[in-house]
């Protein structure tokens, strides 16, 4: 518990060193940090279903920033900082979350589907983020993935509100997952390069 709460700390302070100079690869490994403590936090017991609908509704709200901020191709100064105060605010409640004292059950079967969904967003967010670092995407085409990012983040917010993700609401979040991941391997491969 207080390595994970140190470990936490220390991810949120290495952000708000790191965000002076913060670019569009930074701000996507964020999202890859973020997602990966949700899910880290399910399958310890640290929150609950719940808990992490309301994380992954903070998480499509970045995500809509950043797609909206990406939609001319760079990132001004202004937006830089309006993002990293975002993910700022997200990196805290993901701490208070986890450190509230409410626990979740990582066995059970809703708490299950909520990790395998939020393992995809962390693997769908490298994918993107390994785009950008190696040139593959642009950071126009970085913002309208972000904005499926945001639409997947959007339905396990929804799914997860009452505390239980369901079946055929897991159905519904992997069809879009499977739908944003054909366009972040399109986008990768479509012979546009950053310039």
């Amino acid at each position: 518990m207080k390595t994970r709460t140190l470990l936490s700390s220390l991810l949120i302070a290495l952000g708000s060193v790191s965000a002076f100079a913060q670019t569009t690869a930074d701000t996507v490994q964020r999202d890859v940090n973020q997602q990966t403590r949700i899910e880290a936090g399910l399958k310890d017991g640290q929150l609950n279903t719940k808990e992490a609908g309301r994380l992954e509704r903070q998480q499509a709200r970045i995500d809509r920033l950043q797609a909206k901020d990406l939609k001319d191709g760079s990132l001004s100064p202004q937006e830089r900082a309006q993002l990293r105060r975002a993910q700022n605010r997200a990196s805290q409640n993901i701490q208070a979350a986890e450190s509230n004292g409410v626990k979740g059950n990582p066995q059970s079967a809703s708490s299950q589907r909520m990790q395998a969904d939020v393992q995809r967003d962390v693997n769908q967010q490298a994918r993107i983020e390994q785009g950008v670092k190696s040139g593959a995407l642009t950071n126009h085409e970085v913002g309208k993935l972000e904005r499926g990012q945001a639409r997947v983040d959007r339905k396990e917010a929804r799914a997860a509100a009452n505390g239980h993700v369901g079946a055929a609401e897991q159905a519904g979040i992997q069809t879009a997952e499977n739908e944003q991941s054909e366009k972040i391997f399109n986008k990768k491969h479509n012979a546009q390069l950053k310039k």
